[in-house]
């Protein structure tokens, strides 16, 4: 399975989560799996790219293929309880953006032409 969200034809959205964690895991880690399953059940999800370093900085891009279907992740009852518990014990900080991609294009070295 590639770590790159594949195959994406612009327009659409990417929600970019930039954050930076508390010490320890206390339940985050079985969160954030469930939450990249449900969230991938979700209509108009179209894919996600997330990495974190060493010292619990990370960034996470999820695709969707409308502002519509980004609000109703965000209203979604499992997702709303994981934000909660994101402020109270998982996040030092964390900023949120919204944007809309309009051009894309990509390389691979092991493509064949």
């Amino acid at each position: 399975m590639s770590p790159f969200a594949l195959n994406l034809k612009p327009p659409y959205y990417a929600v970019i989560f930039a954050s930076q964690r508390t010490e320890g895991d206390d339940g985050y880690a079985a969160t954030a799996q469930h939450m990249a399953e449900l969230a991938a059940r979700q209509p108009g999800y179209l894919g996600a790219e997330s990495t974190r370093d060493e010292a619990g900085f990370g960034i996470t891009v999820a695709y969707y293929d409308s502002l519509e279907a980004i609000a109703a992740w965000r209203r979604h009852a499992e997702h709303t309880l994981a934000r909660e518990q994101g402020r109270e014990r998982w996040y030092q900080h964390f900023e949120v953006r919204i944007a809309k991609v309009e051009r894309a294009y990509s390389f691979d070295r092991g493509a064949v032409s």
